[in-house]
């Protein structure tokens, strides 16, 4: 992987949202975990689950929970969650992520629409394309049930990176490669925000324990109708 990576408390207490892409609030969800580690309990052992509803993790995702104000302080406007992703990194269920762009959004429906698309099916949930500039305005927390070490499979990030725009494909690797790469370690409770634009990546875990993560978008917008969020917030479930 390319560019210059560093890590340690040191060097990441420093990162800020807006100038960096990433940053990091200790023990944001420290109050979330016994719900988090009942949850991943009770699902089947899979390396990402795609949730369709919040379910029991309402109280701290949704408004006026915890983790949805710190979102809202982030973009500055009331957000929602839009999309969540549980992981579950282990020995057993491992892989690596080359750098990328995160660029599709999860919806409730196909219609089309200007500037949204192509399609695209993720594990039976319909997403989009929108126009980047929509990527852009939401962020993405990650909420840590497990230490994040580093050879736990940290996320790693490419400072700055986010401010770039829409990076094509071909040119990822040369833009990583002017940045400085940040592993971003973390301890149970911890959250991470990032820019849901940023380059990042993660390498195989090496560590004989779990990591398990669950991420969640968030966006302050209302999509174009008939469009909508295909996150709800009622029972549990998952897939």
């Amino acid at each position: 992987m390319a560019g210059k990576l560093a890590g340690g408390a040191g060097g990441l207490s420093d990162l800020r949202l807006a100038t960096d892409g990433a940053q990091l609030f200790a023990g944001a969800a420290r109050d979330m975990l016994p719900v988090l580690a009942d949850w991943y309990r009770d699902v089947p052992a899979t390396p990402g689950t795609r949730l369709d509803r919040l379910g029991a993790f309402t109280p701290f995702l949704a408004a006026p929970g915890p983790i949805a104000e710190l979102a809202s302080k982030l973009l500055g406007r009331p957000a929602r969650p839009v999309r969540a992703i549980a992981f579950d990194k282990s020995p057993d269920a491992n892989w690596a992520l080359g750098w990328h762009q995160d660029r599709t959004i999860n919806v409730a429906a196909r219609a089309e629409v200007a500037g949204f698309g192509p399609w695209t099916v993720k594990q039976g949930h319909l997403h989009v394309q929108p126009p980047f500039t929509l990527i852009e305005r939401m962020v993405t927390l990650r909420i840590h049930l497990d230490p994040v070490t580093p050879d736990n499979a940290p996320l790693e990030i490419a400072i700055g990176s986010h401010r770039k725009g829409l990076i094509a494909e071909p040119r990822i690797a040369e833009v990583v490669a002017t940045c400085e790469s940040r592993a971003c370690l973390a301890a149970p409770g911890d959250v991470w925000a990032y820019a849901t634009a940023i380059l990042h990546a993660s390498r195989r875990s090496a560590s004989a324990g779990p990591r398990r993560v669950l991420q969640v978008d968030y966006s302050a917008d209302t999509l174009p109708a008939p469009l909508d969020w295909a996150l709800t917030f009622g029972d549990p479930a998952f897939s």
